[in-house]
């Protein structure tokens, strides 16, 4: 299964990875904003995205609305340091599937993505 890491941070795009890819999903692509993440994500077509969702450019929020617009079977999991319940609201509204607070174990994002995909 595809997936596409969108962070600001180097480190946590690397961490994702690492932990993602020894798992059943197919690393195919980061962004460090949104709007390297529309471009990537049209290019790609990942089933599984992790989106920051304060970064540069373009935010996490407007992101996952293009994304999904784009594609509406997309899996969304926000991975992120804000914990602003109206926040989070929001980007479950837009289409994420769920939400993961940074900063957070290994373990923690392997059980967020195998929830998010257990209807797949």
């Amino acid at each position: 299964m595809k997936f596409m890491v969108v962070d600001d941070s180097q480190m946590i795009r690397n961490q994702i990875e690492r932990v993602l890819k020894a798992g059943e999903f197919d690393f195919s692509g980061s962004a460090k904003d949104g709007e390297e993440a529309i471009r990537e994500f049209k290019s790609i077509k990942p089933r599984v995205v992790t989106m920051d969702l304060t970064m540069p450019r373009m935010d996490g929020l407007q992101a996952i609305k293009e994304m999904v617009a784009i594609d509406s079977q997309v899996r969304i999991l926000v991975v992120s340091a804000l914990k602003d319940m109206d926040t989070c609201l929001e980007a479950l509204e837009l289409g994420a599937h769920g939400f993961l607070c940074k900063p957070f174990t290994d373990y923690a994002l392997i059980e967020a993505v195998e929830e998010l995909i257990s209807d797949l």
